[in-house]
């Protein structure tokens, strides 16, 4: 039986290591490597030719998204399965659109790693349940079908929540947002609000991100 050869790129020592030990128990899984680093990770993959990397998506301090791009530019027939524990589907999006086989959820059960890696390895791309509503096809379709499209530019938004938006991207506070725009404070938590469900997104860090990254020029109004 020829076995998966599975490389680990993990930051937390004790996770890394137990998955080692207990992805090697199987008979057709085999750990080549375990690293807590992708410089020290990518330098393993030239001479290790894994078939598959499970990639931690928050690595401390290191891009992670960078490090797919650059296992793919490497190798396009490395698969490569993100770990995280509650990964943002804008995220996830990015992830997909540099050519990422699998998402496998750090809260999920053992059996839910093994089956998840067995099905990429086979050529199956594997998302997680939870994050395979409509909204979230609607994501992957976008960066699927269009490659470099925008996500920002699928979704519609009103002329209110694009000011908003680039006030965000300003570093202006809700307060400073309303005295802004001459309206009330909870009128602006709301367009926040509807801002981070439209755009699939957490935090108005991201938002920022979003404004600088695409322009909101981008968006479409309704």
């Amino acid at each position: 039986m020829n076995k998966i050869r599975l490389l680990i790129i993990e930051d937390n020592r004790l996770l890394r290591e137990c998955l080692t030990v207990m992805l090697n128990d199987q008979p057709d899984i085999e750990v080549v490597a375990a690293f807590g680093n992708g410089k020290d990770a990518l330098k393993a993959t030239k001479e290790l030719k894994p078939e598959i990397v499970l990639l931690d998506l928050g690595l401390k301090g290191q891009n992670s998204l960078r490090l797919v791009e650059l296992i793919k530019k490497e190798s396009s027939e490395i698969k490569v399965i993100v770990m995280d524990l509650i990964p943002v589907q804008a995220d996830i999006a990015e992830f997909v659109k540099e050519g990422v086989s699998g998402f496998i959820l750090k809260d999920g059960t053992f059996d839910d790693f093994l089956k998840n890696i067995r099905s990429v390895a086979a050529g199956v791309n594997v998302l997680p349940p939870s994050l395979t509503g409509s909204l979230f096809s609607q994501i992957v379709e976008q960066v699927v079908g269009e490659g470099k499209v925008k996500l920002i530019k699928s979704v519609r938004m009103a002329k209110r929540e694009r000011e908003v938006i680039e006030l965000i991207a300003e570093g202006l506070s809700n307060k400073e947002i309303a005295q802004r725009l001459n309206i009330a404070t909870y009128t602006v938590k709301s367009h926040v609000h509807n801002i981070l469900e439209k755009l699939a997104l957490r935090t108005r860090l991201q938002v920022a991100n979003y404004a600088h990254n695409q322009g909101t020029s981008k968006a479409q109004s309704e």
